[in-house]
């Protein structure tokens, strides 16, 4: 399995393409910005993309799905996102963003398969309604819930800080060995974060 960061976008989103190396096929989480960028990394590794994954629905992790032409993964309670320029907050810089494509429900416990590797969805709700983390072997991909040194915002719509807590002490279930790879900042593990994270309660 391979892991490629690649920052896009006026909000450095992390988006990651992730593949499997014995077959070739990946996958690309929250591509928001800079579609470019992105493909040349896919073409570079010679990778067989085959879906993309929004770990929530805000327009600078969604914002460039359309360009690749794949059906788009997503947990249900953000599905709305993607055409509600107020929820995805594209409204609030003037730029009032829909995404049309074929979209692929995700809910808690689902097993989204990339060639050999395995992701499982864990429901973690709190900066968004529908945000999830993407579980793999000694890795996650938290999405706006974790980064390095912080936690998502809650004050936008659909945000609720209790159910961001709870989320987070969902996390901090994961062995402290787990590579979080968050949706902004550096990459990091549980055990550099535990004791920020279990300061919040």
């Amino acid at each position: 399995m391979k892991i490629k960061k690649i920052v896009v976008g006026e909000f450095f989103t992390n988006c990651y393409i992730i593949w499997c190396e014995e077959t070739g096929k990946g996958a690309i989480i929250d591509p928001g910005a800079e579609s470019e960028k992105i493909k040349y990394q896919i073409e570079k590794e010679k990778i067989k993309v085959e879906i993309i994954i929004n770990t929530h629905g805000h327009f600078d992790h969604i914002g460039e799905n359309e360009k690749f032409s794949l059906p788009v993964y997503i947990h249900k309670l953000d599905e709305e996102y993607l055409k509600n320029p107020e929820k995805n907050l594209s409204i609030l810089f003037g730029i009032p963003f829909i995404c049309n494509c074929q979209t692929k429900i995700l809910q808690e416990g689902d097993i989204i398969k990339i060639g050999n590797i395995s992701l499982n969805v864990l429901h973690t709700p709190g900066h968004t309604p529908g945000s999830i983390s993407l579980l793999g072997e000694n890795f996650a991909f938290t999405g706006d819930t974790i980064f390095a040194g912080g936690i998502g915002r809650t004050d936008f719509v659909g945000g609720d800080e209790e159910e961001l807590l709870n989320s987070i002490k969902k996390l901090l279930k994961l062995p402290e060995k787990t590579i979080i790879y968050p949706g902004h900042g550096e990459i990091s593990t549980f055990s550099k974060e535990i004791s920020f994270l279990t300061s919040l309660f």
